[in-house]
């Protein structure tokens, strides 16, 4: 039996799941793990890139990608000018090379033709770039706009599950969840903090019980035991 349980119930109300989420994440902000994006980038225009390229991908794998793509294309004008098979090649290891290839030129078009080359800094023009959602624009904005915005990817969706922070599965309403629990001047450090928490330390399949900092707050029903 786990120490949630024998505890008890918590209390399910609003008031104490918003004290919990700021401890928790109080308890994020001491990690010493840096809470930067970790895809390599130098403009907005390139995490954008980077950001399309790692869905169903790794960042690791991303990294190891881009540096050849952006020489190729070094600008956006550029990418919108791109020849589907060259970029399908480049590209290829992301995996979904095609439909990314694809989204890359679409966006890339846009962007020339709507605004000028440069990335925008709002949430409704971004996400009318075509193959762009909330996810990608969130990244962008709170990486490179200083707006302050939750990212919620595959890691920050488990994590916030098994915290109980959320009883969603929708991406948006989990955001809008961590909106209303958070101090907004945090979402943007407070969510790549628990991304970067779920990708190193609360695994899918075997998470890291032993090390865990927010051991003590987490309600997952099948958390690992701590051993004295």
């Amino acid at each position: 039996m786990n120490a949630a349980r024998r505890r008890g119930p918590r209390d399910r109300s609003p008031r104490a799941v918003h004290a919990r989420a700021r401890r928790i994440l109080a308890r994020l902000k001491r990690q010493p793990r840096h809470a930067r994006v970790e895809l390599d980038h130098a403009t907005p225009f390139e995490l954008l890139v980077a950001t399309i390229l790692s869905a169903q991908c790794t960042d690791e794998r991303v990294n190891r990608v881009t540096p050849g793509l952006f020489a190729a294309y070094p600008d956006v004008a550029a990418l919108a000018r791109a020849s589907p098979a060259r970029l399908e090649s480049l590209i290829r290891p992301t995996g979904f090379y095609r439909s990314k290839a694809q989204r890359l030129i679409e966006c890339s078009r846009a962007l020339v033709e709507r605004w000028g080359g440069v990335v925008p800094k709002t949430m409704d023009a971004l996400t009318e770039l075509p193959g762009i959602g909330r996810k990608t624009a969130n990244v962008i904005l709170g990486a490179c706009a200083g707006v302050p915005s939750i990212v919620v990817d595959t890691h920050v969706k488990r994590v916030s599950a098994r915290l109980h922070l959320t009883r969603q599965t929708d991406p948006v309403k989990i955001e809008f969840d961590l909106r209303a629990a958070w101090p907004e001047r945090d979402w943007t450090e407070g969510s790549q903090r628990m991304l970067l928490h779920g990708r190193y330390v609360c695994l899918a399949r075997t998470p890291r019980c032993e090390v865990c900092a927010l051991y003590d707050d987490c309600e997952w029903e099948r958390k690992r035991v701590r051993r004295c």
